[in-house]
């Protein structure tokens, strides 16, 4: 078993977490804040934009099962990494799009993949996703873990996270769990 982590920004957390949590591969998901200045950030604090904090995810996987490749082609179909700082209606550098790399072949395998989406044309603009070395993750307060499982019902995760959740179980279904 190669456990790696890859750590994440694409949007709310809530997102990335219902979608990572059902691929093969994946042990767990941490919902989490990184990338800013401010020790042990709570919710409200990232929310006002000026910690400087994405909201992350780290993904536990098994490099054997699924690889750094896989993750960041899943990671680029559930979000739209052409929007500084905003997903949808979701708007703030806590928003933001970012590959947090854990090591180098991570970095190298990121910068990789988004060279090759701009040579296909993936997109309609540039993308913009940060590709920056992962520093001190924050998990998020427990309520934010396994939200979507936990809160199906609740109208951002109607309205948000299950279309994301189904278009990543239509598109990578081979990939489940």
């Amino acid at each position: 078993m190669q456990q790696e982590i890859a750590t994440l920004a694409g949007g709310c957390f809530w997102c990335l977490e219902a979608v990572f949590e059902r691929l093969a591969g994946v042990g767990k998901v941490v919902s989490g804040y990184m990338g800013g200045q401010v020790d042990n950030p709570s919710y409200k604090d990232v929310c006002s934009g000026r910690t400087g904090h994405a909201e992350v995810v780290q993904v536990h996987f098994d490099a054997g099962k699924i690889s750094f490749d896989d993750l960041l082609e899943v990671f680029f179909a559930i979000h739209d990494p052409t929007t500084l700082n905003r997903q949808g209606n979701d708007v703030g550098s806590q928003y933001r799009s970012a590959i947090f790399y854990h090591s180098p072949e991570q970095e190298r395998v990121a910068r990789q993949h988004i060279k090759r989406l701009a040579e296909q044309g993936e997109f309609s603009g540039p993308v913009v996703t940060e590709v920056v070395p992962a520093v001190t993750f924050w998990k998020a307060e427990d309520y934010h873990q396994s939200y979507f499982e936990d809160n199906p019902q609740q109208p951002y995760c109607m309205a948000v996270v299950a279309p994301k959740v189904r278009k990543m179980m239509q598109k990578f279904g081979n990939r489940l769990k």
